[in-house]
């Protein structure tokens, strides 16, 4: 498995490190890097990686599983983590919470790019090189673009004058632009790799991604196009045929996984297991599961929990749920390990029974929900500050239901459809009843479907805000109380659950969501002030 890339290339980072106050935050190309490299393919690997470096770390790695704390999904308890002012929708250019206004990645691309044209080395492994930088920083612009709308659109190195007199594209023309890369690219790009190059960007990936913003931006029948090309040969993804196992990193490499970051645990640079860890794991629990999330599960036999017919006990609400609803989420009553007693997330050395205490100290959960996913079993992290977990950023399930959702929106309804979503219910660890198509029968019904099946299915992966922000939803999902569990509960001995009705926790200060601004990220008031040419996001 390859595990360097998100290591600091020493090459790489002496080209597009340090770095001026600019928001390119450009580095000077010094005559070390001027005189040293590009003499041979090795050099331009070197500083490849570099590329990817500056692609992962802290950046895509950490916004993928981190981005849910802006939806309705989940909830970051610590403000010095940035996901509150966001997420209570009172961002503001000089209070922006987490930014993503960062072109060190685009940067050190763009120095690549302008540099590896006359390294000596074989013309097919050049044109490799070249189109992997060129995909990492489409990646980018992709997420720049999404977060931010219209953004400075640079291929090329500029001095710090010209970066802090850059204007903005519009998100037309830059999504226009990485479409256009995306396509141009693919055929440089190898279906697969093998050995130490495994987790390098495939022809996949790229279809892939271009699929996504082909939906993002209603362009249905590109995406199905798209969706149809990673389904057939010479692309072998498939479903992988544990939900569990997917996210835990013995099996990180499998042919669900189309794209990921890939870590080095020994270099420390992927710590935040912890975070997303229960307490009395270890862990912070940075990334508490709201009610809202956990009500979107089905009940065994398919039906939502508000259908009379669901057999959904209020009382007892986690029995006979979808099985992804135990995968992903740590609730009051589960054993999380045979190394805690049932419901035991906070202090190993209390008593039977276990009050769902949310106001705890110790890094309780705000919700009294954990996160489950991407650490479902402990002993796999031996030291849980080196863990070297990667990170799923696309993958075949959600080609799947990209496929469906365009042939839903473009009215374009067939067994297809049925099908695509049903190889994802059907994983057999999860293996949900096929779905009713004597209820979901038309386009509006199967809407509602899919959208509820892309959260469950995609929880806690990066994409909830991105959906919310295309379909349109904020007002309706994120207003309001944040809520968890009920109050009550839980013997350590059988994991018996006892809640109290009407005692349902209050998570954080209720939010407010104004359509008008909300849907984009407030531009960092001190970029404005030092490129005079942005304009900042409306109602900013």
């Amino acid at each position: 498995m390859k595990k360097l890339f998100i290591t600091a290339i020493i090459l790489g980072s002496v080209a597009a490190s340090g770095c001026r106050k600019a928001f390119l935050d450009r580095a000077p190309l010094d005559s070390y890097t001027n005189t040293v490299l590009w003499k041979s393919s090795n050099d331009a690997l070197a500083a490849l990686n570099g590329c990817y470096s500056k692609w992962g770390g802290s950046n895509n790695g950490y916004y993928g599983v981190f981005a849910d704390n802006n939806s309705d999904n989940t909830f970051d308890q610590f403000p010095w983590e940035n996901w509150l002012s966001l997420s209570a929708g009172i961002a503001t250019p000089t209070n922006t919470g987490y930014s993503k206004w960062n072109y060190k990645c685009i940067q050190t691309c763009n120095w690549f790019l302008d540099n590896v044209g006359g390294t000596n080395m074989d013309a097919t492994l050049k044109a490799r090189f070249i189109a992997e930088a060129r995909f990492l920083r489409a990646y980018e612009y992709f997420t720049l673009s999404q977060l931010y709308g219209a953004v400075p659109l640079v291929e090329h190195n500029v001095s710090p004058d010209e970066a802090n007199k850059a204007v903005q594209a519009t998100k037309a023309d830059v999504v226009a632009y990485i479409l256009k890369e995306l396509t141009a690219i693919a055929p440089d790009l190898p279906v697969s790799y093998s050995g130490g190059d495994i987790g390098r960007v495939t022809r996949g990936a790229a279809i892939a991604l271009k699929a996504r913003i082909e939906l993002f931006n209603k362009m249905y029948t590109e995406c199905i196009a798209d969706c149809q090309a990673l389904m057939a040969p010479p692309f072998i993804y498939s479903i992988y045929p544990s939900y569990v196992n997917l996210f835990r990193q013995p099996f990180a490499d499998n042919q669900e996984v189309i794209l990921d970051v890939q870590f080095k645990a020994s270099d420390n640079n992927f710590g935040w297991a912890r975070n997303m860890t229960i307490n009395s794991l270890g862990g912070y629990n940075s990334i508490a599961p709201t009610q809202s999330l956990v009500d979107a599960y089905e009940t065994s036999n398919g039906k939502t929990i508000d259908d009379p017919a669901s057999g959904y006990d209020p009382t007892q609400p986690y029995k006979n749920r979808d099985p992804r609803l135990s995968a992903t989420v740590f609730y009051p009553g589960a054993q999380y390990s045979s190394r805690l007693p049932y419901g035991q997330y906070y202090d190993p050395l209390s008593g039977s029974p276990k009050t769902i205490d949310h106001w705890g100290d110790n890094n309780c959960s705000p919700s009294a929900y954990g996160l489950r996913k991407y650490t479902p079993v402990i002993a796999d992290f031996p030291n849980m500050d080196q863990v070297g977990m990667n990170v799923i950023l696309i993958r075949f399930a959600e080609i799947k239901l990209m496929d469906a959702e365009a042939k839903i929106e473009s009215n374009k309804i067939d067994a297809t459809v049925y099908d695509d979503i049903n190889s994802v219910r059907k994983r057999p660890d999860v293996n949900m009843p096929a779905v009713d198509q004597a209820k979901y029968n038309d386009q509006a019904s199967l809407r509602t479907l899919l959208r509820r099946e892309r959260r469950v299915e995609l929880a806690v992966e990066g994409l909830r805000w991105f959906d919310i922000q295309r379909w349109q939803i904020g007002q309706q999902v994120m207003n309001g109380q944040v809520t968890g569990s009920l109050q009550g509960s839980v013997s350590q001995t059988n994991g018996a659950l006892t809640l109290t009705p009407g005692t349902t926790i209050k998570v954080g200060t209720p939010r407010v969501f104004n359509a008008a601004k909300n849907y984009l990220f407030p531009i960092p008031q001190t970029e404005i002030d030092l490129n005079k040419n942005l304009k900042q996001n409306p109602g900013y």
